[in-house]
């Protein structure tokens, strides 16, 4: 039986729609599986089980270690732009004391030749002043004339004609932030997580196939479940136990520490797979065709 004449017909002079998408090109969409989730018990930084998990009051859980790095390096920088802003601020203050300068010994001199006319008049392009301090015509060493015209000349493809804009260095935050809700974010405000590990199975638990409970219900914790901490003590429970419990009787039900309403903090956590969690598991990447080669250009995969 003979194929279809439109989806074989390879002599004309663009692309077909069928063409571009044997090709490739377009929208590419694929579903994401559980392998692209973060489970919830997965640091935010390193995505990887978690070691002395530490929370912010904004439910995000990571390792102490990673957390502490992230705070470090983000007061390293600040430090670094603090002082990239104060050199400029000196460099314009210094400029601004020498255009002064400038302008004071114009003044003298356009007064010393008024009154005594034997100081000739420099214009703007002749005063500025040269290596050894010397100005105008009282100089003693003469610019050569390769150098004069290097300066002058508007060579726009010369590296050392090429004139050079100002980079202007704003006053950075002082604040360090955390880097999964971009909220701000201080040390003192962490506060540490205890899971309940399931200590009933014999065989001995590996680092990866860690199982933790609800302390309340004995239920296995998975990211099908809404986790509450409470920031007095930091054990976890799941949302049923806490609004039943924790949130009437104002209390811990491991260490009976009293806590507030403010104290229970909802844990973030990654998507189940299913679509009816509420989360977009679907990536979607667009690539068209190029100019000139044939491999075409590709924006990155963006989840929607």
């Amino acid at each position: 039986m003979p194929q279809r004449h439109s989806k074989n017909n390879n002599d004309l002079a663009f692309f077909t729609y069928d063409e571009k998408r044997k090709l490739g090109y377009g929208t590419q969409k694929e579903r994401l599986g559980k392998d692209s989730i973060k489970p919830f018990d997965a640091c935010c930084l390193c995505l990887k089980p978690f070691i002395d998990p530490m929370s912010c009051h904004k439910g995000h859980v990571f390792c102490k270690e990673c957390i502490l790095e992230c705070l470090l390096a983000q007061k390293k920088d600040i430090q670094r732009k603090l002082a990239a802003h104060a050199a400029q601020q000196k460099q314009e203050k210094e400029e601004e004391e020498e255009k002064l300068m400038l302008q004071k010994a114009k003044e003298l001199d356009a007064f010393d030749q008024q009154n005594h006319g034997a100081v000739p008049q420099y214009s703007d392009r002749n005063y500025s002043r040269d290596k050894n301090g010397f100005h105008g015509a009282n100089s003693v060493k003469v610019t050569s004339y390769e150098e004069e015209a290097l300066r002058t000349m508007k060579a726009f493809w010369l590296p050392s004609a090429t004139p050079e804009a100002a980079v202007k260095v704003d006053a950075p935050d002082t604040s360090t932030i955390c880097p999964e809700g971009r909220e701000k974010l201080r040390l003192k405000t962490l506060f540490p997580v205890h899971f309940t590990e399931d200590t009933s199975e014999q065989k001995k638990p590996k680092a990866l196939d860690r199982t933790y409970l609800c302390p309340s219900c004995k239920v296995t914790l998975t990211n099908t479940m809404s986790l509450v901490a409470l920031s007095s003590c930091g054990h976890v429970f799941c949302k049923k136990c806490a609004d039943r419990f924790m949130a009437v009787d104002k209390v811990c039900l491991i260490c009976n520490k009293p806590c507030k309403e403010r104290n229970l903090v909802n844990l973030e956590k990654g998507g189940t797979g299913f679509a009816g969690h509420g989360d977009h598991l679907e990536a979607t990447d667009f690539k068209h065709l190029g100019s000139g080669s044939g491999l075409g250009l590709v924006r990155p995969a963006t989840k929607t």
